[in-house]
């Protein structure tokens, strides 16, 4: 019985999640309402406060999701013995994977919270000083091995890898341009890679 209770529930809070996607990509995470949520998910107005206390929090709910499982990657990424370059294109992948699997997920990431001042809360920005964080600690390592140069600071050759990730990533976003297939997203991935770490790579490598 607490199985099909749990089902149940789970299969409305995705009912939700699902709607809430969608309503946000269209009209903005302001201008979109709880009401149209509801109704979307094809569920009572006040069943959605059952799950969710508030507007805000089904948004953080969502966002969870995409930092949960970047979080989840980049504490396997730090203990892994892999080289440089499979950890940096583990990193990219995550982005581009999210992006082929749900686009709105990442669609709302770009344009409601990595372009958007107004969303960005203190518990939402330290998330991304979080991650900001973890991908120096690998940016560290490949310095402190002698794989990129170490004339430039480990956090500015951080900013400059996801700044070049963010950016390609919020222009397909912003032109709408969905990923076709995995040949394209590797072609993706390659070239990231390859223009960061030949600009980054020590002399004589």
């Amino acid at each position: 019985m607490a199985n099909q209770r749990d089902a149940v529930k789970k299969g409305k809070e995705e009912a939700i999640f699902t709607a809430a996607l969608s309503a946000i990509k269209e009209k903005g995470f302001h201008k979109a309402r709880m009401s149209d949520i509801a109704a979307r998910a094809g569920i009572s107005y006040g069943l959605v406060y059952h799950y969710f206390l508030s507007k805000e929090d089904l948004f953080d709910a969502l966002l969870n999701r995409w930092w949960e499982g970047l979080f989840t990657l980049m504490s396997g990424i730090k203990k892994s013995p892999e080289p440089l370059r499979e950890k940096l294109a583990r990193i990219i992948h995550y982005f581009l994977d999210t992006y082929q699997k749900e686009p709105e997920l990442v669609t709302i990431f770009i344009t409601e919270i990595s372009r958007s001042t107004s969303n960005l809360t203190p518990d939402r920005l330290e998330n991304f000083k979080t991650f900001m964080s973890s991908t120096e600690q690998v940016i560290q390592e490949g310095q402190d091995k002698g794989m990129l140069r170490t004339d430039f600071k480990a956090r500015y050759l951080t900013y400059i890898f996801l700044g070049a990730l963010e950016t390609f990533v919020s222009t397909m976003v912003l032109a709408d341009q969905q990923i076709k297939g995995n040949a394209q997203k590797n072609r993706i991935a390659e070239s990231i890679l390859e223009v960061f770490l030949n600009g980054a790579k020590q002399q004589g490598i």
